[in-house]
């Protein structure tokens, strides 16, 4: 009696795939190891670093927004600072006129409205390109904050609007302005969980298409025309966002604090950083941030009349952009990855000679 067994080249084995976690748990939990860095930091630094942080993190989320309209879908926006100014008077009137409703909500509202905003500006950017679109949003940023002075007893005139926004729960026993960094960051930190997610997939392969070539990506089947609306809505959100964050941090919304330089300032930080990456919004908030405080401090040490001291951090801040640009032309995010590789050569060469 023989036994036919199967061939051992015919036997099926399987094979072990490798588990990954989804995309938004692996962002959501990335987001919370940052917030676990932000937090440690405020509680190892003073009360004035802690505003120093907080304002990086609104600056982030908008620098975050218009990097995914300028450097993802190629739409130069120089009106920015318009629905940044749209989201801190949303916070403001929400909580002078309707206190009962919660922080978070306040939060969302000026997000919506700067979105609404957006949507409106990207309907008109669908049929404008280049200079006329950047003249377009350039237009936004100084009429927006002329109407403070149009409606002087509604949105407080050329002064603002100041309030209180008691965020902190009782028998917490965290300074306020701690309390209200933590508050920043963990709703900078949520918004950038989804526009991480938004840039990731297919909605930002189709950024990247229309930026490319508007008519090949036509051709391909996008919508350009919605595409584009749909870049400016989500950054507006994000634009929204970062004001009302930032009159809940100041606790006052005045036009001066969203005139055309912040627009500028801001595109300028996302070329700073790296057109087009996330990463490069970080480093052009913080730069944004830091600059302007040396800046300050050294029209300080060098006894310069009002005029001078006023104007001396965006010309030091237009310096250090022309050199970065001219030293790194993909920004300071491109210096790293730029650095990373010629790091990572000698050590491949060693590999191969290794295996050789």
């Amino acid at each position: 009696m023989t036994v036919r067994t199967k061939p051992a080249a015919t036997r099926e084995t399987p094979v072990k795939q490798r588990r990954t976690l989804p995309p938004l748990l692996v962002h959501a939990l990335a987001a919370l190891g940052a917030l676990a860095v932000v937090v440690l930091l405020t509680l190892v630094t003073d009360e004035f670093t802690n505003l120093r942080i907080a304002t990086i993190g609104y600056y982030l989320v908008a620098v975050a927004g218009l990097t995914l309209l300028t450097g993802l879908t190629g739409q130069v926006s120089l009106g920015h600072g318009a629905f940044m100014f749209i989201g801190a008077y949303t916070v403001a009137l929400l909580v002078k006129h309707v206190p009962a409703f919660p922080l978070w909500a306040d939060l969302l509202l000026a997000s919506a409205a700067g979105g609404f905003a957006g949507l409106l500006a990207g309907a008109a950017a669908a049929r404008l390109r280049g200079p006329y679109l950047a003249g377009a949003t350039l237009a936004l940023a100084v009429g927006l904050p002329a109407l403070t002075r149009k409606f002087p007893d509604f949105l407080g005139g050329s002064n603002g609007l100041s309030f209180t926004v008691h965020s902190r729960p009782a028998g917490v026993g965290v300074p306020e302005l701690r309390w209200q960094t933590w508050i920043v960051w963990l709703s900078v930190l949520l918004a950038l969980v989804l526009v991480v997610n938004v840039v990731r997939g297919r909605l930002g392969r189709d950024f990247r298409a229309v930026r490319d070539d508007e008519v090949a990506a036509s051709l391909s089947g996008i919508a350009v025309g919605r595409t584009k609306i749909l870049a400016f809505l989500i950054s507006a959100v994000c634009g929204g966002l970062a004001g009302g964050l930032q009159a809940f941090l100041l606790g006052t919304a005045a036009p001066g604090s969203f005139t055309p330089a912040l627009s500028l300032s801001l595109l300028a930080a996302v070329v700073l950083g790296g057109l087009g990456s996330l990463w490069g919004a970080l480093w052009g908030a913080v730069a944004l941030v830091y600059f302007q405080a040396w800046s300050e401090d050294l029209a300080d040490v060098l006894h310069l009349n009002t005029d001078v001291a006023n104007n001396l951090p965006l010309a030091v801040y237009g310096v250090i952009l022309i050199v970065v640009v001219l030293a790194f032309p993909r920004g300071i995010q491109g210096g790293f990855q730029r650095l990373r590789a010629l790091l990572r050569k000698p050590a491949e060469k060693k590999e191969n000679h290794e295996n050789h």
